[in-house]
């Protein structure tokens, strides 16, 4: 049984504001959970129907310092975000970075200028996990990584890449200052697939609807373009920022 006072507080952390003031956010479903246990995330709390806890009895045990809390569908149903509850749900510390500790030495940074869906964002941390890239970069109007959907999304790379949010042209501009790259996709770039890419610098994505922003535009220092390969005048106008994230890690890492 889940107390009425602790049903409204999970309930609470699908808005942004009592994640913050809680310091709390929701991660749900099977993988998800499992792959957060062992991770550098601290669980606070688990609450699972009887089968889950006896499946993951062995990592549950080396964990000890998580309270695991045995319930049934009944109560699972009044606290999950999903539109089917999972047999385990886990309320997690939000961990707060410093943004100082990001080092550029040979490698890659991604940089998210307003994006707003949260399916993308928790998408693009999952590409991030898969071709080895540790830190994300966002603006402060990106849409909060701990949204239940985003974490969702990542499939639990939100435990194994850093996400820091900050003033991004700011950022952008130290940056510059100490040589780094600056990479961002437009309709006038080069074509990325003859480009010179270097193994290091900031790769800029921009919001789904307006690109990236005219201050964030400005300082972009090598213009990309992913061209389109259709055989006639009638197709997209531009691809899903995800997707496009996808094929510009996917040629910098082919690069190496």
């Amino acid at each position: 049984m889940i107390s009425q006072n602790k049903i409204k507080l999970i309930n609470s952390l699908a808005k942004k504001k009592y994640r913050d003031s809680n310091q709390l956010f929701i991660a749900e479903g099977e993988k998800l959970v499992a792959d957060l246990i062992p991770s550098s995330i601290r669980i606070k709390c688990i609450y699972a129907c009887k089968e889950w806890i006896e499946e993951h009895h062995f990592s549950l045990h080396k964990e000890n310092n998580i309270e695991i809390n045995e319930t049934d569908f009944r109560y699972l149903k009044k606290i999950t975000q999903l539109k089917t509850a999972s047999p385990v749900i886990a309320i997690c510390e939000i961990t707060n970075k410093a943004l100082s500790s990001i080092s550029f030495d040979n490698s890659l940074c991604i940089a998210l200028d307003g994006i707003q869906d949260p399916g993308n964002l928790g998408t693009i941390i999952r590409l991030a996990d898969w071709f080895g890239i540790r830190n994300i970069v966002c603006s402060k109007t990106t849409v909060d990584v701990y949204n239940p959907k985003v974490v969702q999304a990542t499939m639990g790379a939100i435990a194994r890449v850093n996400v820091y949010y900050t003033d991004l042209e700011n950022f952008i501009s130290q940056q510059i200052k100490t040589g780094i790259p600056v990479y961002g996709t437009f309709l006038d770039g080069q074509n990325i697939y003859s480009k010179t890419l270097s193994k290091h610098g900031i790769i800029v994505m921009g919001n789904e609807g307006n690109g990236i922003s005219n201050g964030i535009k400005n300082l972009v220092t090598e213009k990309l373009l992913i061209p389109n390969f259709a055989n006639s005048d009638d197709y997209s106008e531009s691809l899903n920022v995800s997707t496009a994230t996808a094929i510009t890690l996917s040629e910098f890492k082919r690069r190496l």
